[in-house]
C-alpha cells in the first residue's frame, strides 16, 4: 500500500532555491535549464530507496566496528571514459582491495564506488585565464567541457541529461559485473595472487598466503566458495550540483519519505558544508545515508552542528564523517574533533580521505606522494586507537588503469615519470598497483587495531 507524501515535506525540498548556493555554474538560459530539470524529474530513478536503506544499515555497522568501508573511484568521471573496460577495471581493483581488507579486518567490507555520478567538481575560481583570455572554469562533464574554448566552457544544461544516461549505463554494467560471476571470490583472489607474484611486493606475500590457506580451508570443509559469486556494490558522488540532485529526488511509496535517487550515498564537500547553507538544507531533507567532508579547519563544535542539522535523532549510518586533514596535521587536529563527537554520543561512522589533504605540485603536475597518503591513513588509525573509537573506512581516489599520477609506491614513480601517463582532468589518482599496495598496508593496520 502506497503512502501519500506530506505536502510540507515535498515543499521543503525546494527551500534551498531561496538561498545562496555556492559552487554552482552560471547557466546562460534559465528556460532551457527548467526544461531539462522537468525532463530529469520524469525519468526513472537511478537507484532505489530500499538499496539506500540497506547501505545505511551497513554504514551503521561500520560505525560500530562490525564492518569496514571502502569507497573508491575517480576524482571526476568523464563521459568519454564510461566504457566497459574502464568500468570493469575500476570495479576489479575495488574488489581486489576489498578481499584483502575483508581478511585483514575479519569483517565485511562495504563496497562503494565513486562512480555513476561523480561528474561535478568544486572550483576555487569561477573562471580561468590563459594568454589574456578568460573563460568559465571547468566544473566537470555534467556542466561544461575541459577544452579551453568558449563554446565548450559555456555551461550547458543538456549535459545534465547526458550525465543521467551515462550514469544509468554505468550502473547497468556495474550490476552485471557484480552479480554475474565476475566478482566471484575465487576469481578476485586469483587476481591478487598475480599481484603478489611480483618480487617487488614480496612483503605482502604472507597475508596473501594466509588468504589462500583460508580459502582452501573453506573448500576442504565443503563450503561452496563459488556461492560467493555476487557482491553488494553501491554508488556515490559529491552532491554538488543541486539542479541535478533535486530533479532526481523521489518519494518512496513505502514510507512517503524523499530520497535522492541519483546515488545510494551522497556527500557534502568541504566547500559546501555550511550548516545554514543550501546544500545542508537540501540533504537534511532526504533520507539517503550522507557523508560530510571535514578538513583541517573544522572544530568539534562545527561537527556537532552538522549532526544537529543532518541527524538530530542519532540514527546509525545516517552520517559518515570523511576526514581530510593531511598527513602532517591529522595526529594534531583530528583527536579534538573525534573526542567531541564521541562525547556527544550520537553514532557517527568515521572514514579517512587521505588524498585531498596531501596535494602538491611537481614538474607542473598536481600530484600526491604515496608515502604521505599512507601516513595520513596510519595517523587516522592511531588517533582512533588512542581514543577507543572506530576507524570505519577509507575514501580514496583511484583508477583501475596503470596511470602515473601519484608519486612513489613500490613502483617508485618519480617526478619525471608523472609525464608518462598523467590522464586525470582534475585530481591525481592511485593506479591499480598503488591501490592494491594500500589495501595490504591497511590490512596490516586493521590486524593491529
Amino acid at each position: 500500500m502506497s503512502v501519500e507524501p506530506d505536502p510540507d515535506v515535498v515543499a521543503g525540498l525546494d527551500l534551498w532555491q531561496q538561498m545562496a548556493v555556492p559552487q554552482q555554474p552560471q547557466w546562460p538560459d534559465a528556460d532551457e535549464l527548467a526544461g531539462v530539470r522537468t525532463r530529469l524529474a520524469s525519468l526513472p530513478p537511478l537507484v532505489f530507496a530500499g538499496e539506500a536503506d540497506a547501505l545505511r544499515a551497513m554504514l551503521g555497522a561500520a560505525g560500530r566496528g562490525e564492518a569496514f568501508v571502502l569507497q573508491g573511484g575517480d576524482c571526476a568521471e568523464t563521459f568519454a571514459e564510461a566504457t566497459a573496460d574502464n568500468i570493469r577495471n575500476k570495479i576489479k581493483v575495488i574488489l581486489q582491495m576489498a578481499v584483502v581488507l575483508t581478511y585483514g579486518a575479519s569483517m565485511p567490507v562495504v563496497k562503494i564506488g565513486r562512480m555513476a555520478g561523480q561528474y561535478a567538481k568544486p572550483r576555487s575560481s569561477d573562471s580561468e585565464t590563459r594568454d589574456g583570455v578568460t573563460l568559465p572554469a571547468f566544473r566537470g562533464d555534467i556542466i561544461n567541457g575541459y577544452e579551453f574554448e568558449e563554446s565548450v566552457r559555456r555551461p550547458n544544461p543538456q549535459r545534465l541529461l547526458d550525465a543521467y544516461h551515462t550514469s544509468a549505463s554505468t550502473l547497468n554494467l556495474i550490476r552485471a559485473f557484480t552479480t554475474g560471476g565476475f566478482a566471484s571470490l575465487l576469481r578476485v583472489h586469483e587476481w591478487n595472487k598475480g599481484f603478489t607474484a611480483n618480487p617487488a611486493y614480496a612483503r605482502y606475500e604472507e597475508i596473501a598466503a594466509e588468504i589462500d590457506r583460508a580459502i582452501r580451508f573453506m573448500a576442504a570443509c565443503g563450503a561452496d566458495v563459488e556461492a560467493l559469486r555476487t557482491v553488494d556494490f553501491y554508488s556515490s558522488h559529491e552532491g554538488l550540483l543541486l539542479d541535478y540532485e533535486r530533479p532526481l529526488t523521489r518519494i518512496d511509496s513505502r514510507t512517503g519519505l524523499p530520497y535522492d535517487c541519483s546515488a545510494h550515498f551522497l556527500w557534502i564537500g568541504e566547500r559546501t558544508r555550511q550548516v545554514d547553507g543550501a546544500h545542508m538544507d537540501y540533504f537534511a531533507r532526504v533520507h539517503n545515508p550522507l557523508g560530510v567532508k571535514l578538513g583541517p579547519t573544522v572544530t568539534g563544535d562545527e561537527a556537532l552542528r552538522v549532526l544537529d542539522r543532518l541527524n538530530p535523532t542519532g540514527e546509525p549510518g545516517r552520517v559518515t564523517f570523511i576526514t581530510r586533514m593531511g598527513a602532517g596535521k591529522v595526529r594534531d587536529l583530528l583527536p579534538a574533533v573525534v573526542e567531541k563527537v564521541a562525547a556527544d554520543g550520537r553514532p557517527v561512522t568515521w572514514i579517512c580521505d587521505p588524498m585531498h589533504g596531501n596535494t602538491i605540485t611537481a614538474n607542473g603536475y598536481k600530484t600526491r606522494r604515496f608515502s604521505d597518503v599512507m601516513d595520513e591513513v596510519a595517523g587516522f588509525f592511531e588517533v582512533h586507537r588512542a581514543l577507543g573509537t572506530i576507524p570505519g573506512g577509507l575514501h580514496v581516489e583511484l583508477t583501475g588503469d596503470d596511470v602515473t599520477e601519484v608519486l612513489g609506491g613500490t613502483e617508485e614513480i618519480d617526478e619525471a615519470g608523472l609525464a608518462l601517463r598523467y590522464e586525470t582532468t582534475v585530481d591525481p589518482r592511485l593506479n591499480h598497483q598503488q591501490g592494491l599496495e594500500m589495501a595490504f598496508q591497511v590490512a596490516e593496520l586493521l590486524r593491529a587495531h
